[in-house]
């Protein structure tokens, strides 16, 4: 494998978790536009960013398979308590 395959490898590996983090913090944003106004959006996107990537990887390491429906499960699970955490929850500031 080449460098420009390994990039596009870890390209695909990745995007699920940006685009993930980034539709559900522009939503969030949308349906709670009152309550989220003092958080911004790229505060809310980068920590759901991080908590997908952090749940992709485990996944990567405890299924050895990348793509698991359960994986996938656990990321939108760890999106939604990640966008609380920063929006609603003790990490709001």
């Amino acid at each position: 494998m080449g460098p420009l395959d390994a990039f596009w490898h870890l390209l695909n590996f990745v995007l699920p978790a940006l685009a993930v983090a980034s539709l559900a913090a522009g939503a969030a944003k949308l349906l709670w536009r009152r309550e989220l106004k003092p958080v911004p959006w790229t505060r809310l996107a980068r920590d759901a960013a991080i908590a997908n990537l952090l749940v992709l990887v485990a996944g990567l390491m405890l299924t050895r398979h990348d793509g698991r429906i359960l994986t996938y499960a656990a990321m939108v699970l760890a999106c939604a308590i990640a966008l609380w955490w920063r929006g609603f929850g003790p990490g709001r500031r």
